[in-house]
């Protein structure tokens, strides 16, 4: 088999292509509700969840992309300190970064960092809706911040 034709699997149990999907599009924005408005108003996306995340220092929103299961996330700053201020007051609103769902953060993170790929984190923290989350940095990603995302397990019904 080639060395470009997809084999499957790695040892660590994840896809050699290591992302499953792309999860969302961060968008940094001044005022949420505004940005939800515009969103839902303009562009017809629903209010799939939104919450604070104290941790990472932003209220935000997923709005669902049609019935696709990929959303923009709307963040905007709880206050001057958070990371997302500081975006906003170096870039202004726009798109913040690009968010690839994967099964194993850990494992994904492993593989990244064995080439030669700096992790924003240690270990995985709490994203939106409980998920487990990290960060490339983006100077090593060609300037693009890119985060991994491991869906919180959903319960068994």
């Amino acid at each position: 088999m080639s060395q470009t034709q997809d084999s499957g699997a790695s040892p660590l149990g994840i896809p050699d292509h290591l992302f499953t999907a792309i999860d969302h599009v961060g968008m940094a924005v001044p005022d949420l509700d505004e940005a939800i408005a515009f969103y839902r108003d303009t562009f017809g996306m629903r209010l799939a969840h939104e919450e604070t995340n104290a941790e990472q220092g932003v209220r935000e929103a997923m709005m669902a992309v049609g019935d696709s299961g990929s959303c923009v996330q709307l963040l905007a700053p709880l206050d001057e300190t958070s990371t997302i201020a500081k975006y906003l007051d170096r870039s202004g609103p726009g798109c913040q970064q690009v968010a690839y769902r994967v099964i194993d953060v850990e494992a994904v993170s492993a593989v990244l960092r064995e080439r030669g790929l700096r992790m924003l984190y240690d270990e995985p923290r709490r994203g939106t809706s409980d998920s487990r989350i990290n960060f490339v940095h983006p100077k090593d990603a060609g300037g693009v911040l890119v985060e991994l995302v491991e869906p919180a397990a959903r319960p068994a019904h």
